[in-house]
Order: C-alpha cells, then structure tokens, then sequence
C-alpha cells in the first residue's frame, strides 16, 4: 500500500455529470478506489455541465467552491473522477494549491503497489511514464507537494521528475524488456495449444470474485480481499473438470469503467490471454447494485481486446450475499450459472456446463485402429478425451471425443 502510516491522505472527490455517468455510482466506485490506494474519502462535488470544462475540468465557480470545502474538511488533495488534461492538471493545482489526482493516476497506483512479477511491473511503469510523459509541466508544481503518498509509487518514482528525452528511452527500454516476456509468454502459450489443452479464461469486472473461483477449485493460494484489483498477475491452473478432461483455467485482470488506455495497452499480453482461450469464464458480482454496468463494461473491453466469436459461460457469483428474487440477465452469454465461489454453490453445475460446451467443439470417434496405429491413441489421449478402447482381433477399438482438427489430422473423419 501507499498509505500504510497512521494518517491516511484525506481527498475530497470530484465528478462532472454530463447525463453520460451515473455520477453519485461512479465517485462510489472512485472511494473505494482510493480506499484501496490507502486514501479516505472525505466530500464529494458533483457538478452539472453539458460538457467537461477544458481548463479546470469544472467551471471556475465550482473551482471557488471546492477549494473552501477543501480548507474546511482540511482535505490534502482532490480526486477528479476522469483521467485529466495537462492543462487541467496544471490549472487546477495553480488554482487549489493542493495535491491534484485523476482516477488514472489512483488506478496506476494500486497497480504500482500490487504488481509483484518482473512482468507486472515492468508494464506498470511503462504505463506511469506514458501517462507521466505528456504531463511533466503540470506536475511540475504538483510534485512537490506530492512528496510521497498516493500518486507517487512504484518503479518509475525515482524518474518523475526526469525530463522526456529520459523518460522515452526508459520506455525504449522497457518497451525490449516486456517483449522478451511477451516472447516467453508466446512459446508457452503455442505449448499449450500444441498439447491440445482446453484453456479458460477467467474473466470480469474487478473485485467480482475470480481469484476466489480460482482458490476453490484448484487451492491456487492466489490473495483474495475485498478490495479492487487485490491481483494483477495471472496465474493459470490446472484442473480435471467432471467428464475427466484436463483443462487450463488462466485468471486476467480485473477490468473496471474507464480503464486508463495506457493501462490496457501495457497488460495487452496479459490480457490476450482470453484472445487465446477456448472459452470465456465471466465472473459477475451478482451482489453489486451496478452488476448489469458492470457486465457491459467487461463485454466492452473485450470487444476492444478483439477477443470475439468465444463461448462464453457467465458465472453470476455472491449468492450468499443475495436475497431470492433478484433477476440478472447475460443475453451475451451462452449459458449462465448461479452461485458462489466462497460457498462452492453451483460451483459442480458450472464445471459440468464447462464439459458440455467444450464437448462441443469436439467430434465423437468410435473407430477400430489396427495395432499399427497405436500411435494415434497417445495423441488422442493428450488432445482428445478418451471415453473407451477395447482390444480386439483385428486392432484396438477407440471411442472418443476428439478436436475436429486432431481428428481430420489424425484421418479419423469419415
């Protein structure tokens, strides 16, 4: 964490309501990110305008106003609830004389604090010093009165007062360094697909609960809190689901509502891990007031990611903290499950739609191989799923479920 001291930074947060947010949802989710940088909430604005102000992002009145809420509640800094201009940086920081965060800059933080891979981390800093990078004239002032706290960890502190001729050959430099991993993370995955490996990806909006699937059906011993983006690193498992078929479940980050470009970019990799997949794993928090928004936001960032044309099975999660009668809809997804991943609730029907629809990828094969071709029944056991084989006089005959692929390879097709 940032703020692990006694005194935690007070920050009066700041949205515009242009009737495209649901403001008073939004700054909600804002205090809970700032809880989670170390931070505590301590007033909210919210301010009516048919457009972001391009200057100070709300109007000079509201400038006035927030800046005496500020000196009354003794608040050490403002929250805006969009990610800022330089020139709003600058301006309002000149205007306040306070610390001046955007959401951005709070999320980069928690990423900062929370990255614990080379990997993880080497992408977190590229995505600070983009975001820093266009910004050194507004925060010029602003850093000083930073000196430490929110807005200023991980790896790239000691460089944010660097000029941007420095800061481009770090991100050169960081830019060779992620690629090498992006290489590893390719041969691996080109492994995977080799081994004929059903991969899941896990998938959601964050704090919905996936590491906590992950721990209950594999014990992946993955930090499961109650707070946004508690992991970033992804973590695959390995898991027999029901029909006895070996799969991969591969968890991503979490995804949220305006999620920093320079975030997405720099967890491209990571994140293409669900590109990958055979089957998408959407875990929603069915106990959050917001879940349909929620469920939007992550189809969205999918869409951006490309990741299209995928099964997708929902899995709507916390019914343990619901009452009867609520009704989710996913018109998105191919089928839907209820249940709980701390409880294990509908944890056995979701693995079981997870056979079925993976099944469906496959071809059924009920064929006699002469014992010339036993060959053939290794690579049915690696990328198939073999249901039976039963010597005979003539060879061995082999019922199984194969990936169309393997079995017009293997000239099983007929």
């Amino acid at each position: 964490m940032i703020q692990t001291s006694e005194k935690k930074e007070k920050f009066i947060l700041v949205g515009v309501e242009t009737g495209k947010d649901r403001m008073e949802e939004s700054l909600s989710e804002l205090a809970e990110l700032l809880d989670t940088a170390g931070g505590e909430t301590v007033g909210r604005v919210i301010q009516n305008l048919e457009s972001i102000n391009k200057a100070t992002y709300v109007g000079k009145g509201k400038v006035e106003e927030i800046k005496e809420i500020a000196e009354e509640l003794g608040a050490d800094g403002i929250v805006c609830d969009d990610e800022l201009s330089p020139a709003q940086l600058s301006n309002l920081k000149d205007e306040l004389d306070i610390k001046v965060l955007d959401r951005t800059l709070v999320i980069l933080d928690i990423f900062a604090s929370h990255a614990k891979s080379s990997e993880g981390k080497l992408q977190v800093e590229m995505a600070q010093l983009k975001y820093r990078s266009s910004r050194l004239m507004g925060l010029g002032k602003n850093l000083s009165r930073l000196g430490g706290g929110i807005g200023t960890r991980g790896p790239g502190e000691s460089k944010l007062e660097t000029d941007r001729r420095a800061i481009r050959e770090r991100v050169s430099q960081l830019r060779t360094e992620i690629e090498k991993v992006e290489s590893s993370r390719d041969t691996l995955r080109k492994h995977r697909m080799s081994d004929g490996i059903p991969v899941i990806a896990i998938v959601g909006y964050t704090n919905a609960g996936k590491s906590t699937f992950l721990n209950k059906i594999t014990d992946a011993g993955i930090l499961a809190e109650d707070k946004l983006f508690a992991t970033l690193d992804p973590t695959t498992r390995s898991l027999k689901i029901p029909d006895g078929e070996e799969v991969l479940f591969t968890d991503t980050v979490g995804f949220i509502s305006k999620l920093p470009h320079n975030l997405v970019d720099a967890f491209k990799s990571t994140l293409e891990e669900a590109k990958y997949a055979d089957l998408i794993l959407h875990v929603a928090d069915a106990s959050n007031p917001e879940v349909d928004e929620q469920m939007k936001v992550v189809y969205r960032t999918l869409e951006e990611l490309k990741v299209v044309g995928k099964p997708v099975i929902t899995f709507l999660n916390k019914q343990d903290k619901i009452g009867e009668g609520r009704i989710i809809k996913d018109l998105k997804a191919d089928a839907l499950v209820k249940g709980s991943a701390k409880t294990g609730e509908g944890i056995d029907e979701l693995l079981n739609k997870i056979s079925e629809i993976l099944r469906e990828g496959k071809v059924l094969v009920d064929t006699l191989l002469t014992y010339a071709d036993t060959a053939k029944i290794s690579v049915i056991r690696k990328k198939g799923q073999l249901l039976s084989e039963e010597y005979e006089g003539d060879g061995i005959r082999v019922k199984a479920y194969v990936p169309k692929a393997v079995a017009g390879q293997l000239g099983l097709l007929r």
